[in-house]
């Protein structure tokens, strides 16, 4: 257990990532566990654990700040339920390498987003049907992939609600936080019921990532983004390419 402890700074730098791009933290976890040899179905429900611990950190920050949109939080985090059981049941058989090139094209388009974000505007949009059948689709989806790579689905409410439905960045990243609470705790009991978790190792990274969402939500008001993003983009990017690297050149793939 001594020898686990790593696993808290682990937890709270990818905490407070997390907390103030609204990801979650997985995008870091995930793959530091997985280069350390940790299958990626124990890997993904591990940061699973965090992932929830660090939104509820985030969320006390930030409705203390009056950031969150409550009432359109809640329904995306219900709407996300039913694809985290499912991402937390295919999980169960995924081979390491595929894990690895799937999980590598989330990182980029992670860095992607990171990067590009403030050149997203965000305007009014008008609520048709058309916009709700996509909210609805793309609530699923980021379920299926919170529970599968144990990354939260911040990737695709962010988007989703800056881009779809017009919400300022100020408040979608607090949002996606609270939506979090429901897509990761959902994904952390079928993953726990399916026997998935290291819950030593998933203790630790929970509290690292508590800690680092309350730090994380006080630096997104005054942090200056521009160095961060470009930091943290390139770090994904890397880690992309070397997860891409190790899964090609296992040979078991082929």
């Amino acid at each position: 257990m001594i020898d686990q402890l790593w696993l808290i700074p682990l937890g709270f730098a990818a905490g407070i990532l997390g907390s103030m791009i609204g990801l979650g933290g997985g995008i870091i976890v995930v793959p530091v566990l997985t280069f350390l040899g940790i299958p990626p179905t124990i890997a993904a429900s591990n940061s699973l654990f965090a992932a929830f611990s660090n939104s509820i950190a985030s969320t006390i920050s930030y409705s203390k700040q009056k950031r969150i949109e409550f009432s359109l939080g809640l329904k995306l985090g219900l709407l996300a339920i039913p694809g985290t059981i499912l991402g937390a049941v295919i999980s169960t058989d995924v081979a390491p390498d595929i894990f690895k090139i799937l999980f590598g094209f989330v990182l980029i388009a992670s860095s992607v987003y990171i990067f590009l974000r403030k050149q997203v505007e965000s305007k009014e949009k008008i609520i048709s049907k058309q916009l709700i059948l996509l909210i609805i689709g793309s609530s699923f989806f980021a379920g299926i992939i919170s529970s599968f790579f144990g990354i939260g689905g911040g990737i695709v409410f962010v988007p989703l609600m800056i881009v779809g439905m017009g919400m300022s960045m100020k408040k979608a990243a607090p949002t996606s936080q609270f939506i979090l609470l429901f897509a990761s705790l959902s994904g952390v009991i079928v993953h726990s019921i399916l026997g998935h978790p290291d819950f030593i190792q998933s203790g630790f990274l929970a509290i690292g990532a508590f800690f680092g969402g309350l730090v994380g939500a006080k630096l997104s008001l005054s942090v200056k983004e521009r160095n961060l993003k470009i930091l943290i983009s390139m770090v994904l990017v890397i880690t992309a390419v070397k997860l891409f690297f190790d899964s090609l050149t296992s040979g078991s793939l082929f």
